[in-house]
């Protein structure tokens, strides 16, 4: 049997592969949990032409991410925070810190795109990257600096 994956099956394939299963395991597994349709020529001649529209909406995605890593190019934001003798920080400088000072400077970006493993925590420049498309990344420059004392 045939059949057009809706989603992404392990070990079987990704959404839009024409696979061929048994036909117990299609019938009774993969259709009725909606993961596949039988792979009839009308539905083949619709998923590529949906293939077709995500390839389109992609490369249109990644110009625009292009576009808008040229414009990340020298910026840098800069946080004056509170910390004890040894630089570290009294608390910390998260993605959506860095998020919302984006926003401060006219780019309204989501704060999941900002890849930062863990909060920073001492004083410093960071290069943090920032991932605007799967195959385009950006840097910003993040300075923390140290309060100043009363």
């Amino acid at each position: 049997m045939e059949v057009i994956l809706k989603e992404d099956v392990t070990t079987l394939g990704s959404k839009g592969d024409i696979v061929k299963v048994a036909a117990g395991y299609g019938r009774n597994y993969l259709l009725p949990r909606k993961l596949a349709i039988p792979a009839t020529a009308a539905n083949k001649k619709v998923i590529e032409q949906m293939r077709a529209a995500a390839v389109r909406r992609s490369a249109k995605e990644k110009t625009q991410a292009e576009e808008l890593a040229k414009q990340f190019e020298g910026l840098s934001v800069s946080f004056t925070r509170k910390s004890g003798e040894s630089d570290q920080l009294f608390g910390s400088v998260t993605s959506s810190d860095i998020a919302e000072a984006l926003h401060k400077k006219g780019f309204d970006l989501d704060r999941r795109k900002i890849s930062l493993h863990d909060p920073l925590k001492t004083l410093g420049d960071f290069d943090v990257p920032v991932k605007l498309h799967k195959e385009v990344t950006a840097h910003v420059k993040v300075i923390i600096e140290k309060e100043a004392a009363e």
